[in-house]
C-alpha cells in the first residue's frame, strides 16, 4: 500500500472493540482520501488500495454511526462512501478486454461486494434512514443548499450499495434462503427507509428527487418478479396446480421413455461380442459401404461426424447469451415487497411515472435514464394486473402516449444496434425491455376488456381502435420478426416477441369480428423517377386544331364574363422564388403554361395564369398592362396560343426489363414520398404478411427448443403456423427438410404425450406433404429450399411453361449486325457508342437495355458499366499539374475583369463545370471566398466608389424584377454539381439576356415605382396600416440579423395578432408580397410566408423603405399645419441653412427618408445653396451641433414612435470615415447640383 494513503488511513482512528476512537485530524484526512481518489489512474489504484484496506467496514461505516453528531465529519465521510461505491463500470467505462485491466475491473468489482455486505446492516442503514428523515422534515424555506447535497449523497450511496452485482462464486443460495442482497433489503425495511422513498416518490415537493427515487425503486427489485411476489403468502391457486402437474406428467414419461431405451440396449449376449456389420446404402470415404464396429442398438445414433471435433463458431455468430437466472427470495423479503408494491401503486406510481416521463421528454436527465421507466411501467403493470386489478391505479401509463413513446424507443434502439456494434448486446437487452413493456400494455388493455366496468371497457375501446388504426402500431411485430438477429437477441426475447405478436393478433382478430367495416391509416411511400419515363402525346398543333380550340376557349371565356372564382386564383403560382431557373427562363416557363392550358382546353386556368404572370412580370407589358381590358386580354391569349415557342425536350423513353446485368447501368435517383390514406382493413390479408420465409423462420428456431418452452409459448408458435399452413392454405410454406427434421424429433419424442398440439399439427403437415409428393415427384427437391409465396404457388399448381415470360430474343442475323456495327464504331472514340448504335440497327424498337445487355451476352464487353451513360460535368474530375497552371495564369490574366469566372471558364481547355473550377480555386489559395468570384455589376461598383451605398432607381428595378442579380443566385448556380461545360457556352446568350432585362428595368422604372406605389396607398385605404408596419419591422429585423451573423436562412413571416392574420388572408396583401419576393408556403407541410435566403440585407432595407412611402406622403399632405413637402413656404436662404445642418440622426435614417427628402427637395432646386457653399465634410460634426432655428417648421420624415425605438441602425446609410461623400447632403440637393458634387468628388480623388 502507499505510505501516504497508509498514513492517512491510520490518521482516521481506530477501532478497538465496538468502540471507534477517531484522531484528532480525522476530517482533514477524510479529505485528503477525496482529494486522493480524485487524481487516481486509469487502473483506479488507490481505490483497490483502499478496498483492500477495508476502510469503509474498518473506518467510515464506525465513524457515521458513533460520531454522526459531528456534522461536517458525517458529510465527508457520506462524499468518500459515494465514491468509493460507484460501480466499475463508470470506473473503466466498460468492461476491459486487456487482460491487465480486466484484472483490475474485477478486483475492484470483489472490493464492492464487500461494502454491499458491510452496509446489510440495520444500525448503518438505520443512522441514513434518521439523517434523511431530519433533513426532509425541513421546509424548502429553511433548508440550505449543503442539505439539498446531503440527501442527494445519501440517496446515491443507497443507489451505489444495490447496484453492486452478486458474486455467484461467493453466493450459491438455493430458493427462499437470504442472499447479501435480500438481507441488504431486509435492514432497509428495518430502518424505514423504504417508507422514506415511497415519501419522495409521492411528495409534490419533491420532484427533484422523481429518478432517484426510480432507480432505487428498480435496484430492489432487480431480482424479483410480479408474478412471485402476487403470489407471496398465498395458497396456489388451482391453474398453478395443474400446471405443475402437467410438468411432473411430462418429466415422468421422459424417464420412464429412458429407462425402457436402456432395457432395449442392453443384448442378450455379453459385451464382448459386440460384431461387425455392413451398413448398406451408405457409403463410407471411398466407394465400399460403412463398416459398423459397434452395437446394433446404437445404430440409429450413428452419423459420419462421431469422433471429428466440433467446429469453432466464430464469436461474431454466437448466439446471444441469457440474462443471469431469477432467484426466489426469503419469504419475508417477498411479503414486505409485496406490501412496498401495493402501497406504491395506490400513491406513488402514477405522480412518479408523470415526473419521470416529463424529465424524459424534455431531455433533462442522463443517457439511457428511459430503461427505469420502462422497466418501472412493464413490472409494476403486471404487478396491479395479477393483484386485483385496478385500471386506475396505471392510469398515467395507460394511453396512447406510452404506446407511442415505446415504439420510438424500440425503433432508435433498433437502429442503434445496427450502428454501434460494438454495444449491441446493450442496445438488444434496451430494446427487449421496451418489448415486454409493449407487451404489458397490450395485456393490460385485454385486461381492461374483461373488466365489469362500461366506462373501463369503453377506454379500452378507444385505445384499441387508435393502436389498430395506426399503421406504426400495426406492423410493429412484423418488423421486429423479420429483423429477429440471434447473434444479439436472446432466446428470452424471442419467446416475448412470439408472445406479443400472439396477443396482438388475438386482439385483432376479436376486434375485427364485432364490425362489419374496420377502417386503418395507411402509409405508401411513393417512387416517382426523376426522369420521365413515358412519352407525352405531342399536342396536335395544325392551324385547324388550333382554331378549333380557340374557339372552344373564347366561347368559354366569354360565357363566364371574364370572372374567376377565388379558389382558381389563389391556386395558380406562375413563379417559383427558390427554384434556381432564371427569371427569364421561368417567364417563358409561364407562357408555354398558359399555351398548354389552352391547348386543353382549359380556358379560366389559361386566364388566370395570364393575370397571375402579369404581377409577377409587369415590366415590358409582356403579359399585358395594369390596366388591360378583356377583349385585349382575349387578343393577347389568342396570340400566345398561336405563338411557337420554345418547349424542353422530352426524354428518352425506355422499356422496364428484370436484368440484374443491367441493373446498375439505368440507376436514376428516385423521389420518395409518404402518402397517407385510409383504407378497409381486412384481417386475412394482413395474415397474410406472416407468410414468409423471414417470419417462419423465428417461430421455428423458437420451436426447436420445445421441451423448455412453457405450454403457453408452444401454444403461440403452434397458432401462427396455423394460422399460415390452415386459415391461408399455405401448409407447403413449411416443407422445408429443416422443418420436418423438428417435426421428426417431436414425434419420435418418449413425452410426446405432454405436447399433444405439437403432435397433431406435425401429422397434419406431412400428410399434406405426402399427398402433394403423390402429385409432384419434384416435391422430395422442394425440401431443400425455403419457398416464397410464389414458389408455394409453382409447387401446388403446377410449375409455369417455360416459354412464359421469356425475353425478346435476338436472331443470328441481328446479332451478326450489332457485333459488325460494334467493331466498326469501339475505336471511334464517340462519347456514348450504344448511342451510336441504336440508330444503326435494323431493328428500330431496340431499347437501350437490350441492346447492353446483348453486348454482355455476347461477351463484347465485360461488364454492363463499361457502357454507363456519362454524366454531364463528370468525365473529368481530376486535375493534371498542366490543368492547374493554366487555371493560375488565367485567374492571373482575368483577376482584375467584372466577370473572372466566366472569362476563365471560356478559356479553359479542359471544359469544367462552374462548381468545380470554383472549387479547385478555393483549393489552390488564389481566393479565399466564392464572394470573390461573383460578376461584377458597373452600376453597383459606381455607387459603392461614390459612397452611396442603393440608389432609388436600382432599389425598383431590383424589386419589380425580383432581385435577378441576387449574390445567392449566382452561389446557388455555382454550386450546382451537375452544371456541365457545354452551359458555359450558353452564357453570352444568357449575358445577352440579362442585359437586355436590366435595359427594360430602367424603362419601366418609373411604372415599377407607380405600381408599388399604387398597391401600398390601396393597402392603407383598405385599413392594413398596422400589418405594413408589421411587416415592414419584419424586414428591417431580418436585414440586421443578416448583416450581423453573415449568413442567411429563410424566415417565417408568423402573424401574432389577429390584425396580422387577417391581412395575411388579404389577396391584395398577399399580391404585395408576391411583389416583393416573398414565398409561400411549399406544401401542407408549411403555414408561414417566408422571406428567402437569397434577398440581401439592403434589398430588405429597400423593400422596408418602399413600404411607407405612400404612408409618408399621405401624412405629410394630412399635415394640419400645412407641410405638405414643398419647401416653398422657406426663403432660398432658410433652405440654404437647412442643408447645411445635417444632423447624426439624419444620416441614420432608413433609404425610404430619403426617397422622400429628395421628393420634397425635388421641386426647390433652383433655391439651393451652390455646392461650393457647403461645409466639407470633415467640419460636419462641429456644423451638426450647430442650434437651428427652423428645425421645428421643417417637415421631417420620421417613423411611428414605435419605429423609433426599433429599428435603424446607421449601417443602413454608410459613411464614409474618409470625409468623401455624405449621402444626406448629396440627396437633399437637387438632381443637377448632385451630379455636379459627385464630378468634383472624383477629379479630388484623382488629384489625391
Amino acid at each position: 500500500m502507499n505510505c501516504e494513503l497508509l498514513a492517512t488511513c491510520s490518521a482516521l482512528g481506530y477501532l478497538e472493540g465496538d468502540t471507534y476512537h477517531k484522531e484528532a485530524d480525522c476530517l482533514e484526512s477524510v479529505k485528503d482520501l477525496i482529494r486522493y481518489l480524485r487524481h487516481e489512474d486509469d487502473s483506479r489504484d488507490v481505490r483497490q488500495q483502499l478496498g483492500e484496506s477495508q476502510i469503509v467496514q474498518h473506518d467510515l461505516l464506525p465513524i457515521i454511526t458513533q460520531h454522526g453528531q459531528d456534522k461536517a465529519l458525517f458529510d465527508a465521510c457520506i462524499r468518500l462512501m459515494v465514491n468509493l461505491t460507484q460501480p466499475a463500470m463508470l470506473c473503466f467505462g466498460k468492461v476491459p478486454d486487456d487482460p491487465v485491466f480486466r484484472h483490475h475491473f474485477l478486483q475492484v468489482t470483489s472490493h464492492l461486494q464487500a461494502y454491499k455486505e458491510a452496509f446489510a446492516n440495520e444500525r448503518v442503514c438505520g443512522i441514513l434512514s434518521e439523517t434523511l428523515y431530519n433533513l426532509l422534515q425541513l421546509d424548502w424555506e429553511q433548508r440550505q443548499e449543503e442539505d439539498n447535497l446531503l440527501i442527494e449523497r445519501i440517496l446515491l450511496l443507497v443507489r451505489n450499495v444495490l447496484h453492486v452485482p452478486a458474486d455467484p462464486c461467493e453466493e450459491k443460495k438455493v430458493d427462499d434462503d437470504a442472499s447479501v442482497h435480500d438481507r441488504l433489503l431486509w435492514a432497509i425495511h428495518m430502518s424505514g427507509f423504504d417508507d422514506l422513498v415511497k415519501f419522495l416518490a409521492s411528495a409534490q415537493s419533491e420532484q427533484q428527487w422523481s429518478l432517484h427515487v426510480l432507480e432505487i425503486i428498480s435496484l430492489m427489485f432487480r431480482d424479483q418478479t410480479p408474478e412471485m411476489l402476487v403470489s407471496a403468502g398465498q395458497a396456489r391457486s388451482a391453474e398453478e396446480k395443474q400446471r405443475d402437474c402437467q410438468e411432473l406428467e411430462a418429466l415422468r414419461q421422459k424417464e420412464v421413455a429412458a429407462k425402457r431405451s436402456r432395457t432395449l440396449q442392453r443384448g442378450s449376449r455379453h459385451s464382448r461380442f459386440g460384431g461387425s456389420y455392413v451398413v448398406q446404402g451408405l457409403k463410407s470415404i471411398g466407394d465400399k459401404d460403412v463398416i459398423y464396429h459397434r452395437k446394433i442398438n446404437d445404430f440409429k445414433n450413428y452419423t459420419h461426424d462421431i469422433g471429428k471435433a466440433v467446429r469453432r463458431v466464430p464469436r461474431r455468430n454466437r448466439r446471444a447469451q441469457e440474462c443471469k437466472d431469477q432467484r426466489r427470495s426469503a419469504l419475508n423479503v417477498r411479503l414486505f415487497l409485496r406490501e412496498f408494491c401495493v402501497d406504491f401503486l395506490e400513491n406513488c406510481y402514477n405522480h412518479l411515472m408523470y415526473l419521470v416521463k416529463e424529465s424524459l421528454i424534455r431531455e433533462q436527465t442522463q443517457q439511457h435514464d428511459e430503461t427505469y421507466y420502462l422497466w418501472a411501467l412493464s413490472f409494476f403493470m403486471a404487478f396491479n394486473r395479477g393483484n386485483n386489478f385496478r385500471a386506475d391505479l396505471v392510469s398515467e401509463t395507460m394511453s396512447i402516449r406510452a404506446f407511442h413513446f415505446i415504439e420510438r424507443n424500440i425503433t432508435n434502439y433498433y437502429e442503434m444496434m445496427l450502428t454501434d456494434r460494438k454495444e449491441a448486446t446493450s442496445w438488444s437487452r434496451r430494446m427487449h425491455l421496451a418489448l415486454k413493456a409493449y407487451q404489458e400494455l397490450l395485456l393490460t388493455v385485454n385486461e381492461m376488456d374483461r373488466s365489469q366496468d362500461e366506462s373501463i371497457r369503453h377506454s379500452s375501446s378507444v385505445i384499441k381502435s387508435n393502436i389498430f388504426y395506426m399503421m406504426e402500431y400495426r406492423e410493429i411485430f412484423l418488423t421486429l420478426l423479420r429483423k429477429f438477429d440471434e447473434t444479439h437477441q436472446p432466446h428470452s426475447y424471442l419467446k416475448d416477441l412470439v408472445e406479443s405478436t400472439h396477443l396482438f393478433l388475438r386482439m385483432l382478430e376479436r376486434f375485427c369480428k364485432g364490425r362489419k367495416n374496420v377502417m386503418v391509416q395507411r402509409k405508401r411511400v411513393k417512387r416517382r423517377k426523376s426522369q420521365v419515363d413515358k412519352k407525352q402525346p405531342a399536342a396536335d398543333m395544325s392551324p385547324e386544331a388550333l382554331e378549333e380550340n380557340w374557339r372552344i376557349v373564347e366561347e368559354e371565356l366569354k360565357a363566364s364574363g371574364f370572372q374567376l372564382s377565388a379558389s382558381l386564383t389563389d391556386s395558380i403560382v406562375p413563379f417559383d422564388a427558390t427554384s434556381e431557373t432564371p427569371l427569364e427562363e421561368q417567364r417563358t416557363e409561364a407562357m408555354v403554361r398558359v399555351q398548354d392550358a389552352m391547348l386543353a382546353r382549359l380556358g379560366p386556368e389559361a386566364l388566370a395564369l395570364l393575370r397571375a404572370a402579369r404581377e409577377v412580370w409587369p415590366e415590358g407589358d409582356v403579359f399585358g398592362s395594369a390596366d388591360v381590358e378583356p377583349e385585349v386580354e382575349l387578343e393577347l391569349l389568342k396570340q400566345i396560343l398561336h405563338a411557337s415557342l420554345p418547349r424542353p425536350a422530352p426524354a428518352e423513353p425506355e422499356v422496364e426489363e428484370d436484368d440484374d446485368a443491367v441493373a446498375a447501368l439505368l440507376e436514376e435517383e428516385e423521389m420518395e414520398s409518404v402518402q397517407v390514406s385510409e383504407t378497409e382493413f381486412n384481417f386475412l390479408d394482413f395474415i397474410k404478411r406472416f407468410a414468409s420465409p423471414g417470419i417462419v423462420r423465428p417461430y421455428l428456431l423458437l420451436l426447436r427448443s420445445y421441451s423448455k418452452n412453457t405450454p403457453h409459448t408452444n401454444h403461440c408458435v403452434v397458432r401462427m403456423l396455423h394460422r399460415i399452413a390452415v386459415d391461408l392454405k399455405m401448409d407447403a410454406l413449411l416443407f422445408q427438410l429443416s422443418v420436418f427434421h423438428l417435426f421428426n424429433k417431436i414425434l419420435s419424442d418418449a413425452a410426446a404425450s405432454a405436447y399433444k398440439e405439437l403432435v397433431t399439427f406435425a401429422k397434419y403437415v406431412l400428410n399434406h406433404f405426402f399427398s402433394l409428393a403423390a402429385q409432384n415427384s419434384k416435391a422430395f427437391v422442394e425440401l431443400l429450399f425455403w419457398k416464397n409465396v410464389g414458389a408455394v404457388r409453382e409447387m401446388t399448381e403446377g410449375y409455369s411453361k417455360d416459354s412464359e415470360g421469356q425475353k425478346p430474343t435476338w436472331t443470328e442475323e441481328e446479332e451478326q449486325e450489332l457485333r459488325s456495327l460494334y467493331e466498326a464504331h469501339c475505336d471511334s472514340e464517340v462519347p456514348d457508342i450504344v448511342e451510336t448504335l441504336l440508330p444503326l440497327l435494323s431493328n428500330g424498337s431496340r431499347t437501350r437495355r437490350q441492346v447492353v445487355t446483348q453486348l454482355v451476352h455476347m461477351g463484347l464487353v465485360d461488364n454492363a458499366k463499361e457502357l454507363k451513360k456519362q454524366k454531364k460535368g463528370t468525365r473529368i474530375v481530376l486535375w493534371t499539374e498542366e490543368q492547374e497552371q493554366e487555371l493560375q495564369m488565367l485567374f492571373e490574366e482575368y483577376k482584375d475583369s467584372d466577370d473572372v469566372l466566366g472569362n476563365i471558364l471560356k478559356k479553359l481547355t479542359a471544359k469544367r463545370s462552374r462548381a468545380r473550377v470554383v472549387d479547385k480555386l478555393l483549393s489552390l489559395g488564389l481566393v479565399s471566398e466564392r464572394r470573390e468570384l461573383y460578376k461584377k455589376r458597373s452600376r453597383s461598383a459606381h455607387a459603392k466608389s461614390s459612397g452611396r451605398g442603393m440608389t432609388e432607381e436600382d432599389f425598383l428595378a431590383e424589386l419589380t424584377q425580383d432581385f435577378p442579380d441576387d449574390p445567392a443566385d449566382r452561389d446557388e448556380e455555382e454550386d450546382d454539381s451537375e452544371e456541365s461545360g457545354e452551359e458555359d457556352d450558353d452564357e453570352p446568350v444568357r449575358e445577352k439576356s440579362r442585359n437586355s432585362g436590366r435595359r427594360s428595368q430602367n424603362s419601366s422604372t418609373t411604372e415599377g415605382r407607380v405600381d408599388m406605389s399604387s398597391v401600398v396607398s390601396s393597402l392603407h385605404k383598405e385599413g392594413l396600416s398596422e400589418p405594413l408596419l408589421w411587416l415592414q419591422r419584419c424586414l428591417n429585423r431580418t436585414a440586421k440579423d443578416r448583416t450581423e451573423d453573415g449568413f442567411s436562412q429563410p424566415v417565417a413571416l408568423v402573424p401574432l395578432n389577429e390584425a396580422n392574420e387577417e391581412a395575411m388572408e388579404n389577396k391584395s396583401f398577399l399580391r404585395l408580397l408576391r411583389k416583393l419576393g416573398m414565398r409561400a408556403p411549399a406544401d401542407e407541410q408549411e403555414s408561414f410566408w417566408r422571406i428567402p435566403e437569397k434577398i440581401s440585407p439592403s434589398q430588405l432595407r429597400s423593400a422596408a423603405a418602399a413600404l411607407s412611402l405612400k404612408e409618408d406622403e399621405s401624412k405629410r399632405g394630412e399635415d394640419p399645419e400645412g407641410h405638405d413637402g414643398s419647401s416653398s413656404e422657406d426663403p432660398p436662404e432658410e433652405t440654404g441653412k437647412e442643408d447645411e445642418v445635417v444632423s447624426d440622426e439624419q444620416r441614420a435614417q432608413a433609404p425610404r427618408a430619403l426617397q422622400l427628402t429628395r421628393k420634397k427637395k425635388r421641386h426647390t432646386s433652383e433655391d439651393t445653396a451652390p455646392v461650393s457653399d457647403r461645409p466639407p465634410a470633415e467640419d460636419l460634426d462641429h456644423t451638426v451641433e450647430r442650434p437651428r432655428e427652423k428645425k421645428a417648421k421643417r417637415s421631417r420624415v420620421l417613423d411611428d414612435e414605435e419605429e423609433k425605438t426599433e429599428h435603424l441602425s446607421p449601417t443602413v446609410m454608410d459613411l464614409d470615415e474618409n470625409g468623401q461623400a455624405d449621402s444626406d447632403q448629396e440627396d437633399i440637393s437637387a438632381p443637377v447640383k448632385r451630379r455636379r458634387k459627385m464630378v468634383l468628388i472624383d477629379e479630388e480623388e484623382d488629384e489625391d
